[in-house]
């Protein structure tokens, strides 16, 4: 069922708002060969980019397979591999006949077979007789770009929450082989075919991509541009006026500052204010659909806060109180930090716990909108 301010499942079409330069890039950038990666907070966008985007080329009459995955219930290098390289040939083929033949011939010779009993009892194409070695690796995650060139045609991989392979016991068993086999198809000419890697963990991604000295030149990453939010007002001030309610550009612009533009958490704000009223929306009506959006949310919060330590905590207020030189010693000693290595650790911490991100200049920031709000006004009680 339609619904007026979706933020169940990605968006397309005319719930697609802002980005349009994004859109463009991504098609450009997918066009040429180039793998991509995008990695931004969760909830922001980065999958509706990706289908928008996709849209839009199919709109050009460009054709192409696309397939998805995600990491985010993995935990073994074999199971990324399995999923990944079943994926890959269930775009290419169909039948139990076609499976068999684009393994036989791409993955002849490793531990990856098509097992027709496996595929009768589970509907498995790619099975592994043996634990996966480190040549087995190399060659599924090389394939795809053989299999896409032989067929002459573009072919993307979207692989979803990639920062959770992080949790693998030697995330390089696969990040080494991946960024060989990247290198190796840019080298061979080979550009039908492109990773699409997502990850919602801002600094696990920035771990992986930037601050190693892997991927260097294999992947393009696309940052979502921040959504203009007279055009989010507007867009949600059209959705209300299609069913028959009305609300102030004033109090809609409030909102999306208060979300700073946050697509998701401004759309569940839009969808509790329309089922709460059925004319004007008046401010009542929006501070009452925030006690609700915070209410649901808040045991989220809780359960961050539950999970950090004291300095954890005195480093994130300070953040909130605009503290930008965390190491100067009148912070530390405002704070009660201790000293200039602990607030290393602290601010190590923190990140990994993707509660706050850094930027170039080391001046820190709350990932998620709502609750940088909800720890101000319910946990340090600072009035907003």
């Amino acid at each position: 069922m339609d619904t007026l301010f979706p933020y169940s499942q990605y968006v397309t079409g005319k719930n697609f708002v802002g980005r349009k330069t994004d859109t463009t890039l991504l098609g450009n950038l997918l066009s040429q060969g180039e793998n991509i990666v995008i990695y931004e907070p969760p909830k922001t966008g980065k999958t509706s980019l990706v289908q928008q985007t996709l849209l839009n080329m199919k709109m050009m009459g460009k054709a192409f397979a696309v397939g998805q995955m995600s990491a985010l219930n993995i935990r073994t290098a074999g199971e990324f591999l399995l999923r990944m390289g079943s994926t890959v040939v269930k775009m290419a083929g169909s039948t139990p006949a076609e499976y068999s033949a684009i393994v036989e011939k791409y993955l002849g010779g490793t531990h990856f077979v098509f097992d027709n009993a496996a595929y009768a009892e589970r509907g498995e194409v790619l099975s592994l007789n043996w634990t996966p070695d480190r040549d087995d690796a190399s060659a599924i995650l090389g394939f795809p770009f053989r299999l896409a060139e032989d067929r002459g045609m573009q072919m993307f991989l979207i692989v979803d929450d990639f920062h959770c392979l992080l949790h693998l016991d030697n995330p390089d068993g696969i990040f080494v082989p991946l960024n060989a086999a990247m290198k190796q198809a840019r080298e061979n000419g080979l550009r039908k075919f492109s990773f699409i890697i997502l990850g919602s963990g801002v600094n696990a991604m920035h771990d992986i991509f930037r601050s190693s000295l892997l991927f260097h030149r294999q992947v393009e990453r696309v940052k979502l541009s921040p959504i203009d939010q007279r055009e989010m007002a507007d867009h949600v001030m059209k959705g209300f006026l299609s069913g028959g309610k009305v609300i102030s550009g004033e109090l809609m612009m409030g909102a999306c500052n208060l979300f700073q533009g946050h697509p998701w958490y401004i759309n569940q704000l839009a969808a509790i204010c329309d089922s709460m009223t059925r004319g004007y929306i008046m401010e009542p009506v929006l501070i009452d659909a925030l006690s609700c959006l915070i209410s649901t949310h808040e045991p989220r919060f809780q359960a961050i806060m539950n999970d950090l330590t004291t300095h954890q905590v005195s480093l994130l207020r300070a953040t909130v109180d605009g503290v930008t030189k965390l190491s100067s010693a009148d912070v530390i000693r405002r704070y009660g930090l201790n000293s200039s290595a602990n607030v290393k650790r602290v601010k190590d911490a923190l990140m990994k716990k993707e509660v706050l991100v850094f930027d170039e200049n080391d001046i820190p920031s709350i990932i998620d909108p709502l609750f940088e709000y909800w720890v101000k006004k319910y946990f340090f009680e600072i009035n907003v």
